[in-house]
């Protein structure tokens, strides 16, 4: 019963490989893959197969594309794993079944990374039509993804850890995410330095990797296993509600005190009188009572995890190297994407879920009270998390002669974080809108917000890589939807005499900010609409 007979496991894969979005899934991914090595592959007929460092480059990117893509994925499958057994009011009928803790466990686990494994295994047709273009061997490339198996089961496992200390999917979604991308960048940064050294990068490959993983890995399942079999959030019969005044008395770490400063500025403390006339009565709830209604944990993991990760990023991109200070803004676009979504992108179809919408729109409450009153919250939370990683661009202006001569560029680059900020808000708050479950809500903010972002700079980077930088022209423009190129077109000289002035593209600049502006003005109105239209005229 523990692994064949598991019957957690035979329901999580009845239930997600039957679904029609596995096989949409997988076709798209497939697609993808195909379709960049189909652009990549050599146009000669006759190929020279003593030089093939781009046949090697070719399989490299496909890897390591892969790799990203997969890594990326194991939290979507596996961080709703435990807490929608919460949220569905199941988790403690699973916990009062025959079942061991551990069987629990390693059948979610293997259902979450089942699908996963499909997507694997199913792009080696692909990638071994790129071992006859020379370059890689066969066992370089078993090697590969023999890591990657190894990376994504440990990805799903810290994965589903995580969906074990939260309530929601959504905290447990971001905060995997935050987890897991440090060490995605990480496993891309040593595969790149170890290029040169095939036979070290096929040891650590097959040696030191496993094996870390795999004590990771046992610890977490132990871990998991045992937080089943004496769970602390059960016997609430169904009620979230959490004491904020005792579970202050067992935080370990960082703590927000609302009614301190200047922890009250970020979140009042919860009213105790009546509100006053004309206050927008969803803002008001909004913002003193459903942020800490899950309790504290998720907003305090988020804190300690950024400043972590952040520390030595300050110290290298913008003390030692400030010419690698885009890199610096890079990170705060992408921790503002991963962490503004699960902010908002429940507000309204959280509303759908607790059945109360409908109570909502018979008030006196306007649609654009509504609307502004979520979106302001969401957004206030996100930009104080984001300024806990965005003011040391401000220290590092004060504290590097390198950027006094570069005010203008350091002023863009604020811009473009404040700007990605109400982007992501304001896409997460559509996304409710349109859907109705928070999960998908997150997941298709999440989806949105890569095609904006990534898509550019990656398809530029491709261009110049395979196709002899000709349509480079063509698809910088594409860049405008992008912070990420955004951030790289300002202009930025060090005065350094070993590191070149860096010319930029100050219309990528401008373009970002006016197709941003009218992008979150049109999102905004389709809002309204939606609302005037669909709700108060049809319901």
């Amino acid at each position: 019963m523990f692994l064949i007979n598991n019957p957690v496991l035979q329901r999580e894969l009845l239930v997600n490989l039957r679904m029609g979005r596995a096989f949409v899934l997988l076709a798209i991914y497939l697609a993808l893959l195909g379709g960049v090595v189909y652009l990549a592959w050599p146009a000669e007929r006759q190929l020279d197969m003593t030089n093939s460092a781009a046949a090697k480059g070719l399989v490299n990117m496909f890897f390591l594309g892969q790799y990203v893509l997969a890594s990326l994925m194991a939290p979507s499958f596996a961080a709703g794993a435990i807490s929608g057994e919460k949220e569905r009011k199941t988790y403690e009928m699973l916990l009062a079944s025959p079942l061991r803790p551990g069987a629990i466990v390693l059948g979610k686990l293997m259902a979450s990374l089942c699908h996963l494994a499909i997507l694997v295994f199913s792009s080696l047709p692909i990638v071994m039509l790129c071992l006859p273009l020379g370059g890689v061997s066969l066992y370089e490339v078993l090697a590969a993804y023999f890591g990657l198996i190894v990376s994504v089961c440990t990805f799903g496992m810290l994965s589903l850890a995580c969906s074990s200390y939260f309530k929601r999917t959504a905290s447990a979604l971001v905060v995997s995410y935050l987890l897991v991308l440090p060490l995605v960048l990480l496993g891309v940064l040593m595969w790149n330095w170890f290029e040169d050294s095939p036979a070290l990068r096929l040891f650590i490959t097959l040696t030191l990797l496993p094996a870390g993983c795999g004590a990771l890995v046992t610890l977490l399942f132990l871990q998991t296993s045992r937080r089943l079999l004496h769970p602390p959030d059960v016997g609430s019969g169904g009620e979230d509600v959490v004491d904020i005044e005792g579970e202050s008395k067992q935080a370990v770490g960082l703590y927000i005190q609302r009614d301190q400063f200047p922890d009250r500025l970020f979140v009042p403390a919860q009213r105790t009188d009546l509100m006053d006339d004309g206050v927008n009565p969803v803002y008001d709830k909004e913002l003193r009572s459903d942020l800490f209604s899950q309790g504290t944990l998720m907003v305090r993991v988020v804190i300690q995890i950024s400043l972590l990760v952040s520390f030595p990023l300050i110290a290298v991109c913008l003390f030692w190297y400030p010419e690698w200070a885009p890199w610096y803004v890079s990170y705060a676009l992408l921790f503002t994407m991963l962490v503004g979504p699960v902010f908002l992108a429940g507000s309204i179809t959280g509303e759908r879920e607790r059945q109360t919408l409908d109570l909502l729109l018979t008030t006196t409450v306007s649609p654009w009270q509504i609307l502004w009153g979520k979106l302001i919250t969401g957004l206030r939370v996100t930009g104080v998390l984001t300024s806990f990683v965005l003011w040391p661009l401000l220290l590092a202006c004060v504290m590097v002669p390198a950027f006094w001569s570069n005010l203008a560029a350091m002023a863009g680059y604020l811009v473009i974080v404040m700007l990605a900020c109400l982007t992501t808000a304001i896409l997460a708050l559509f996304c409710s809108v349109v859907f109705q479950k928070t999960v998908t809500s997150l997941m298709v903010t999440y989806v949105l917000l890569a095609v904006l972002f990534f898509l550019p700079p990656a398809t530029e980077k491709f261009a110049d890589m395979f196709l002899g930088g000709q349509p480079t022209s063509n698809v910088v423009v594409t860049g405008i939807t992008s912070p990420f190129s955004a951030a790289f077109a300002l202009p930025l000289d060090v005065g350094s005499p070993n590191v070149p002035p860096r010319e930029g593209n100050r219309r990528v600049f401008y373009g970002h900010l006016i197709f941003t502006l009218l992008g979150n003005a049109g999102l905004l109105g389709t809002m309204m609409w939606l609302f005037r239209s669909r709700w108060r005229v049809a319901g």
